[in-house]
């Protein structure tokens, strides 16, 4: 089992390099920073911190059921979303008998969840543009199967599958197998006519698990919380193996004034939405192959070795995330910035992408 392996920190990269000027477009962060209204209520419930935290989570939960129509009891709330997938594990996975079944490349926690429960990992590779093979993941179930992992949108590309394609690969699936919808950049995608709603499928019975979270479009990265919705046995047996206080105090606070936040999220929408024509235009320029990107980053085949480029980019300041450790090596995935940060990065590409190619 491979360590997860995240961005260079910004401090990391100015004692190693000696540089005054950092941007970091590695970690699918807000650039827009946290929700207003949560910054504020932090402040305001940072005088409690010495009492332990709600173990219910219930504002927290109360609000999420009644923001997106899920009935309470059956509202996740985690450590980050990260808690929560590994919770799935604890729950379905017992051994070398179970197994679960991914994209790949998609989101690395998956994997970890089957590695902690010496459980099979199955891999299967994204299609040609970098999407998930749902006809290919059905057909590598087996009656060990228990979950299947979606991301969508996939990070690290930043790519849909559709309701329609969901909708047939549930009416295929045995009973058995519990089918992940982990929608971390939900925000960003949910305005698209053909997405599969996790809450949509849950809400009509069936075996889905639906996963968000607070660190993307509310800008709360930095305080851990994750939250989803499952069916009823589900919700139960998650709540029943995660930690008693998993959630603490001043994130269940400011998570409830994020979800009232709906201007930050408007805001950060679309600065998303330039960013995002910014970044795929300059890699379109220079020759390399982004992929239509509904989340907050853009995923680019360079056709070339990527680690380079990223080193490059790294010596002028500017830290994205190598393909090397995603498991495309020809590939960048770069996160949208503000206006000001882009522009750099712009400028920074198309000086390095005219150096000579290097191993």
């Amino acid at each position: 089992m491979e360590p997860y392996s995240p961005g260079k920190p910004i401090a990391e990269v100015k004692r190693e390099l000696g540089l005054e000027r950092v941007i970091k477009l590695a970690s699918n962060e807000n650039p827009l920073g946290p929700s207003p209204k949560a910054v504020a209520a932090l402040k305001k419930a940072a005088e409690e911190a010495h009492i332990y935290p709600d173990g219910a989570a219930h504002d927290f939960r109360a609000a999420a059921s009644a923001k997106f129509g899920v009935p309470y009891d059956q509202v996740l709330v985690g450590n980050g979303s990260d808690e929560l997938i590994h919770l799935l594990g604890l729950v379905f996975l017992e051994g070398p008998e179970d197994e679960i079944i991914v994209g790949h490349p998609s989101f690395v926690r998956y994997d970890a969840s089957a590695h902690l429960a010496g459980s099979r990992l199955v891999q299967v590779p994204l299609t040609p543009d970098y999407r998930h093979d749902l006809p290919a993941m059905l057909a590598a179930v087996t009656p060990s199967t228990r979950l299947l992992f979606i991301a969508n949108p996939n990070n690290p590309t930043g790519t849909l599958v559709t309701k329609s394609e969901v909708d047939s690969l549930l009416e295929n699936l045995p009973e058995g197998v519990t089918v992940v919808l982990d929608e971390a950049y939900f925000e960003f995608a949910a305005d698209q006519p053909d997405y599969p709603n996790s809450v949509d499928y849950i809400n009509s019975g069936c075996n889905v698990v639906g996963l968000r979270t607070l660190s993307k479009t509310y800008g709360l990265a930095g305080i851990r919380l994750g939250y989803g919705f499952a069916p009823p046995a589900i919700a139960d047996a998650i709540n029943r193996a995660r930690e008693p206080f998993n959630v603490n105090s001043l994130a269940q606070v400011a998570g409830v004034a994020a979800l009232e936040d709906d201007e930050h999220v408007r805001r950060t929408v679309e600065n998303n939405r330039r960013g995002l024509e910014a970044l795929a235009g300059v890699f379109e320029k220079l020759g390399a192959k982004p992929c239509p990107s509904f989340a907050n980053f853009v995923f680019a085949d360079l056709g070339r070795p990527a680690r380079p480029v990223f080193q490059a980019l790294l010596e002028r300041g500017i830290i994205v995330r190598p393909g090397d450790v995603l498991g495309a090596p020809t590939c960048l995935r770069v996160s949208v910035g503000t206006e000001e940060e882009i522009s750099l990065f712009v400028e920074a590409i198309e000086e390095v992408m005219k150096e000579p190619v290097s191993a």
